[in-house]
């Protein structure tokens, strides 16, 4: 899966081409993330009349550290030009707005759903799933493109659990074609002589709430707040929905994991392999910390924020 694949199918915001939905319809409160109170539907008050942020280089010093780690997956833009066919919220009548707000977060969920389906569809080792996932992206492009009135109404939470049944059948194909992976090749290492990866038994700190070793590769919901995981051996295991909030993955190898849902602000990913790792958004990795030698999937970008952390 290249990044190319993602920017071509509409799946990054594109800020040059909607209508700040985000800085108004979604609300935030004063805390470590953001520097003020916001309720759904107010502007913030950085948001210029161009539809620009007016603090756009500056949100982190400036206290708004929660928006550099979001992204719309381009339901701003669709809502924008699309479901509104380019009507700005703040011309006509306020109904029309309020709209608009409404639909956005519904919108923004299904491209989400849209970026995990296009990232399964390239994985080869979930082929047999290929024609439901196929089916299930049809799905879900027809359901953005809806009118503001069925947009509204969408069970979205009702069809998020049908495509997750895909994408759990998707993560144990791929994880255990990973695991036949590194069998086959620690039991060469062996006919060989070799002694093994030292990556491989590499053990974590051992102190910390989730334990060094993680207690396994099943990892589904952990609470790994702060956890000690330096060099961590978690290579296709999943961590769909685990709080790494502040954790120490220094060297940690999360080749082939499962990072669907993971929380990872202020967890540190420096020199972590993340290479082949799935379902990992662009959000999530602007939300943590890294380097120049964590090793990250094709279609993400490093943030701008890890320069200079070695």
């Amino acid at each position: 899966m290249t990044e190319q694949t993602f920017e071509s199918s509409g799946l990054r915001g594109d800020c040059a081409q909607c209508f700040g939905l985000c800085c108004v319809a979604l609300p935030f409160a004063a805390s470590a993330d953001f520097a003020a109170d916001k309720p759904a539907g107010r502007p913030c008050g950085n948001l210029r009349t161009d539809n620009r942020c007016g603090i756009h280089a500056d949100l982190r010093a400036k206290g708004f550290t929660g928006c550099t780690v979001y992204d719309c997956f381009g339901a701003g833009q669709k809502v924008s030009n699309v479901t509104f066919g380019g009507q700005d919220w703040r011309t006509g009548p306020g109904e029309r707005a309020r709209r608009m707000f409404d639909v956005f977060p519904v919108v923004r969920q299904l491209h989400e759903l849209l970026w995990y389906l296009t990232e399964a569809l390239g994985l080869d080792a979930a082929r047999s799933v290929h024609p439901g996932l196929r089916e299930a992206l049809e799905r879900t492009e027809r359901l953005t493109l809806g009118t503001p009135a069925e947009l509204a109404a969408l069970d979205v939470v009702a069809h998020r659990q049908e495509v997750n049944v895909l994408l759990l059948r998707t993560s144990e194909l791929v994880r255990a074609a990973a695991a036949d992976s590194a069998r086959r090749g620690s039991d060469a290492g062996r006919g060989t002589g070799a002694k093994g990866s030292a990556r491989g038994g590499a053990k974590g700190g051992g102190n910390g709430r989730g334990g060094g070793k993680a207690k396994g590769k099943d990892r589904r919901g952990a609470d790994l707040v702060g956890a000690r995981l330096r060099g961590a051996d978690l290579r296709g295991a999943t961590l769909r929905g685990a709080c790494l909030i502040a954790a120490d993955l220094t060297g940690a190898d999360l080749r082939d994991a499962d990072m669907i849902g993971a929380d990872l602000r202020d967890a540190d990913l420096t020199d972590a392999d993340l290479t082949g790792a799935f379902f990992l958004t662009q959000p999530q990795v602007n939300a943590a910390r890294g380097g120049a030698g964590t090793r990250l999937p094709g279609s993400l970008t490093r943030p701008v924020h890890w320069t200079g952390r070695g």
